[in-house]
């Protein structure tokens, strides 16, 4: 499967396509880690641009942002500076002595764990880096939402925006695999400065809550909260003080656990 994204390779037309002024899922996740007493010091695994480990620094935690792209870690170091920036694989990964209270994977990054074998080993990798009593907190795309509607027609999403005096056009179509439990989104870029058209295309995993649950299970975390909402990308979005919702069949999937055997 083809990982090159144009918008991991640009992190600054990443922000510009997914703007967060607000810092919406930063603030989302502190509260989340103070409701649930989590310690300061936090991994952001698949911390992209950074924004998200910049504004837990900045809330008084002691961040390290680990990512797979090296122009995102690049970009964090310069544009969000204050955690400590390091190149790792989430599938796998293994940080030394450093040990964390907190694990953060935002944004659906836990997804890019296509098989039960990679699963595994983001859980383990967690396990070997969390403290005793640690927290996983993480936000993706829900897998029970996309597989209920696997026979229906997808209408592609189309996107427009400006990015330093450039105008971007992208169209996004999905297709779920049911059969391997995957979602498959190709997207075509066009601008209006005479670039050619950029097509890519990718995968998430879909997990079903009830799968999720159990492989956290079985890797020594209790599962706290597992719900759809509301959170950074739901809509209508979370605001502050927000509690959970009691259900899990939206679009999106909001995984809240505890290391209890680490």
């Amino acid at each position: 499967m083809d990982d090159t994204n144009l918008l991991t390779d640009n992190p600054a037309l990443y922000e510009a396509r997914f703007p967060d002024p607000e810092r919406l899922a930063g603030h989302w996740t502190e509260e989340t880690l103070t409701r649930y007493g989590a310690g300061p010091r936090v991994l952001d695994i698949g911390c992209g641009t950074g924004r998200d480990a910049a504004y837990l620094q900045s809330a008084g935690r002691t961040v390290t942002g680990a990512d797979l792209s090296d122009a995102m870690l690049r970009y964090a170091a310069r544009e969000h500076p204050g955690p400590e920036y390091l190149r790792a694989d989430l599938r796998e990964f293994d940080l030394g002595a450093r040990r964390f209270e907190a694990v953060v994977c935002l944004d659906s990054a836990l997804l890019y764990c296509r098989t039960d074998a990679e699963t595994d080993s983001f859980l383990t990798s967690c396990r070997r880096c969390l403290a005793p009593g640690g927290l996983l907190v993480a936000e993706m795309r829900n897998g029970a939402y996309f597989l209920g509607r696997a026979a229906l027609p997808v209408t592609p999403s189309v996107h427009t925006f400006t990015h330093r005096g450039i105008v971007h056009r992208s169209v996004t179509r999905l297709r779920v695999d049911p059969a391997a439990r995957l979602l498959h989104r190709s997207r075509t870029w066009t601008t209006d400065d005479g670039m050619p058209p950029v097509e890519q295309r990718s995968a998430w995993r879909l997990f079903l809550p009830a799968e999720l649950r159990r492989a956290l299970i079985a890797h020594g975390f209790d599962v706290v909260a597992l719900h759809d909402g509301p959170g950074p990308r739901t809509e209508p979005p979370w605001r502050e003080g927000d509690l959970p919702a009691g259900t899990a069949d939206a679009d999106r999937l909001h995984l809240i656990a505890r290391l209890t055997d680490g």
